[in-house]
């Protein structure tokens, strides 16, 4: 059973930045890609970030010149680094991990900007 868990999220003012942690755990496979999406209450879940196995990146426009996801050196962990960060930006932040043709999330991390 895979898991997937997210951590780092939390109170921070606008222009400030956090970073978020994401590993899955319970497959001997490698994902075929991670990503970051975010939802608020009542709305719809929005992609934000996405890397491959090979190391492709794509970022939401929201997002771009000011977030970066990245692997880390442990298998199927990847972070996303917040920078400048706006009270738009406050949101439940889950991760997203592709394995095969199957996608796994976690439970959602809180990231709240305060102005």
């Amino acid at each position: 059973q895979v898991q997937v868990v997210e951590s780092g999220g939390g109170l921070v003012q606008a222009g400030g930045s956090l970073r978020l942690s994401c590993a899955a755990s319970g497959t001997v496979f490698s994902a075929n890609a991670m990503g970051w999406f975010r939802q608020a209450p009542g709305k719809q879940r929005e992609w934000v970030a996405s890397i491959t196995s090979g190391g492709g990146t794509n970022y939401a426009d929201s997002v771009k010149g000011r977030f970066t996801i990245s692997k880390a050196n442990a298998k199927n962990t990847v972070s996303l680094q917040m920078n400048s960060l706006k009270p738009e930006d406050t949101d439940v932040y889950y991760c997203r991990v592709t394995i095969g043709a199957s996608n796994y999330w976690g439970q959602g991390t809180q990231v709240t900007v305060s102005s």
